[in-house]
């Protein structure tokens, strides 16, 4: 009797970056790069690629830090984009080269199992891309090995949800409209799975990682109008996910998370406190 072979290492995250997740992002690409690519140049700043370096960004989704890093190291450099999602790849091959940049090699691969290259990189960057891998130990310890003997690892990755109004103000407003929702697993790959500093000194430690600096940032982020965070608040994060699943009550919903929205609203557009980790660490070789 054959077996049944087990799963792919993050065969439920490959799935919903691929069909959920990966054509809401494409389709609000230019909207989430706004909200979220302040946050991604602290952590970038801290990392300083520099002219002639080799780079990989991890996670690179739609390919805005990645081409970011491709200016910074400029054409005597090199840039790897690795993402699990074919969709986000797709547009991030086919966005314009800032000027002077190296062209960067944008690869579908996974960052916890895939062949990223031995020693191959000075560094390695990631916006928002690390808390999603099954085994995350595993993953870093694959990513360490991708790296030159001290070579530089720096990411942003989202602190508590309690912390980030941004994303909670309208799920609390919606949520005496929604069924109840399961609680969330702060270990679960997710946006919030690196919400402890503990638990990513840690990880980082199991993966052999050294030097490692983990400070706060904080910064109102959005830039869009009330209604257009309106349509995203819709369609990302805990309440996409319950509105994907209850469609029918997003009507319902909608005046309630419009009010919260309106609070935040100034002439830049809507602008709600969001709170991140810049995590720093060295390949000891």
């Amino acid at each position: 009797m054959s077996e049944t072979p087990a799963p792919a290492p993050n065969a439920a995250q490959i799935d919903y970056w691929n069909a959920a997740a990966g054509p809401i992002w494409v389709r609000h690409q230019e909207q989430l790069d706004r909200q979220i690519a302040p946050l991604g140049r602290e952590a970038m700043r801290v990392l300083a690629p520099l002219a002639g370096e080799r780079i990989l960004d991890i996670g690179c989704g739609c390919g805005q830090s990645t081409l970011e890093i491709a200016a910074l190291v400029g054409s005597s450099g090199a840039v790897v984009g690795a993402d699990i999602s074919a969709p986000m790849l797709e547009v991030a091959s086919h966005r314009p080269l800032p000027q002077g940049a190296a062209r960067p090699d944008f690869r579908r691969i996974d960052a916890q199992t895939g062949d990223l290259g031995g020693a191959a990189f000075d560094a390695a960057f990631s916006r928002f891309g690390v808390m999603f891998f099954s085994d995350p130990a595993a993953a870093f310890r694959n990513i360490r090995t991708a790296l030159k003997s001290g070579g530089r690892l720096g990411f942003v990755c989202w602190r508590p949800w309690r912390d980030n109004p941004w994303m909670r103000g309208p799920m609390e407003a919606a949520q005496p409209f929604l069924p109840p929702q399961p609680p969330m697993d702060p270990l679960a790959p997710g946006p919030f799975a690196f919400a402890d500093e503990g638990r990513v000194r840690s990880i980082l430690e199991a993966s052999g990682f050294g030097s490692i600096a983990i400070e706060p940032f904080d910064m109102r982020i959005g830039g869009s109008t009330v209604e257009e965070t309106l349509n995203l608040s819709f369609r990302v994060g805990p309440l996409g996910a319950a509105l994907r699943e209850r469609p029918d009550l997003t009507e319902v919903v909608s005046g309630a998370v419009r009010e919260v929205l309106k609070a935040h609203e100034t002439p830049a557009g809507v602008l709600m406190p969001a709170a991140v980790w810049i995590v720093q660490a060295r390949n000891p070789g």
